[in-house]
């Protein structure tokens, strides 16, 4: 590994760095206000888009000609490493341009590809992810919510009816990609199409999930008889797993990193902390989870380290960011509780007013277990490791070859 920039990437750095500390400070929220996906709070967001887009630094592996940069891998994760520091890093665009538009370029046709893409990194639309369902769990390839052709030629429509959950930002993005059954007839992972969709079509009703953290940024989503063209269809009719497939890699890539506090400031609430003999900080069983918290976060960033090295010298990176995601939500959550715990009766303040550190503990704690399940569980995950990267076999599936009408559904 290589810990340095490159004389080419140290100029690439210097220059987003300047045009940030001329462009950043306007655009920056500052003490939590306006809150996140209130009107001014997106209109806020996409400013610092358009603005971003502007200067070639949205979407800055994408080519120039669709609004992109025209960039490489390794100027995207400087520009992003320096846009974090100056503090104006907005979320609503990560799903669309991170998963959903990528998917649009690779599978839509020409006229889709020219109307959707540029308005997408601009900011001046927002896209979200339909694949959860209830019935489904962790398997995607489970879903129920069915598209029927409504007629016999090539070009008929589709009715699309069904329920998703969990798709993020629903009710406030202007456009989605979903992923439905279209044959019941065939084995599960063969019978799916996707499709985009107009998320303000009367059609789709989105129902706001009220989370234990106090936000509201999960949605419940149902289909009555929604109508889409044929020219809606991403990929082959059947082909929608292979089209999935796609979709996810980039969703685990997007998710790989966990955001929230770390060690460093678990040590510095512990500094202030009673214990049994002293400050928390004394305490030899804290000192051990410390140690672990800092080992793996080393890991963690020596296994980051690895992506840049490859994205610097043209590579593709490997299964790092699968590794990642595994370990980083894990010590999230974990370490949340430990501080939580730590912090005794002040542990249940969430108001960031009162509670130390603005209620960063508390907010990582609820947010902790849907990161472990946000693009793929950990057992996903570590199925994904154990088959694809260390070669073992595989788990048994006895529905491998069962049409998805004839699968047991309980009842």
């Amino acid at each position: 590994m290589d810990f340095n920039d490159s004389p080419e990437e140290a100029a690439y750095r210097e220059k987003a760095r300047a045009w940030l500390v001329e462009n950043a400070a306007a655009h920056r929220v500052e003490h939590g206000e306006p809150k996140p996906t209130t009107p001014e709070h997106m209109a806020a967001a996409k400013a610092w888009q358009a603005r971003k887009a502007a200067a070639g630094y949205a979407c800055i592996t994408w080519p120039a000609a669709i609004g992109g940069g025209g960039g490489t891998p390794i100027q995207s994760v400087i520009f992003s490493q320096e846009e974090a520091k100056a503090g104006v890093s907005y979320g609503y665009f990560t799903i669309g341009l991170g998963m959903c538009v990528p998917t649009v370029m690779a599978f839509g046709d020409d006229a889709t590809k020219q109307r959707f893409v540029s308005p997408a990194v601009k900011g001046e639309e927002i896209w979200c992810q339909l694949f959860s369902e209830p019935a489904g769990g962790s398997d995607v390839a489970a879903l129920r919510t069915r598209a029927v052709r409504d007629g016999d030629g090539p070009d008929a429509d589709w009715v699309i009816n069904g329920q998703k959950v969990w798709t993020t930002g629903a009710h406030y993005c202007d456009y989605g990609i979903v992923l439905v059954r279209t044959d019941p007839d065939v084995p599960k992972h063969k019978g799916l199409t996707m499709f985009w969709i107009d998320m303000r079509d009367p059609a789709v009703e989105c129902r706001p999930i009220h989370q234990m953290s106090g936000g509201r940024d999960f949605n419940e989503v149902y289909f009555t008889d929604l109508r889409v063209k044929d020219s809606q269809r991403l990929g082959a009719v059947g082909d929608g797993w292979k089209v999935a497939l796609v979709t996810l890699m980039n969703e685990r890539l997007a998710v790989g990193g966990s955001a929230g506090p770390d060690y460093r400031q678990v040590m510095e609430l512990a500094r202030g902390l009673p214990g049994v003999n002293g400050p928390a900080l004394k305490d030899q069983a804290f000192r051990e989870n410390l140690a672990d918290w800092y080992v793996n976060s080393q890991g963690l960033k020596f296994t980051r380290f690895r992506t840049m090295t490859a994205l610097s010298r043209g590579q593709t990176p490997g299964p790092e960011s699968s590794i990642g995601k595994i370990i980083s939500a894990n010590q999230l959550q974990d370490l949340a509780n430990t501080a939580v715990e730590a912090l005794g009766e002040y542990g249940i303040l969430t108001d960031p007013s009162l509670a130390p550190m603005e209620a960063a503990f508390q907010q990582s704690l609820m947010w902790a277990p849907g990161l472990r399940i946000a693009g793929g569980t950990d057992e996903i995950l570590k199925n994904i490791i154990a088959e694809r990267v260390l070669g073992l076999p595989g788990d048994v599936r006895a529905d491998k070859d069962v049409a998805f009408k004839d699968m047991p559904t309980g009842r």
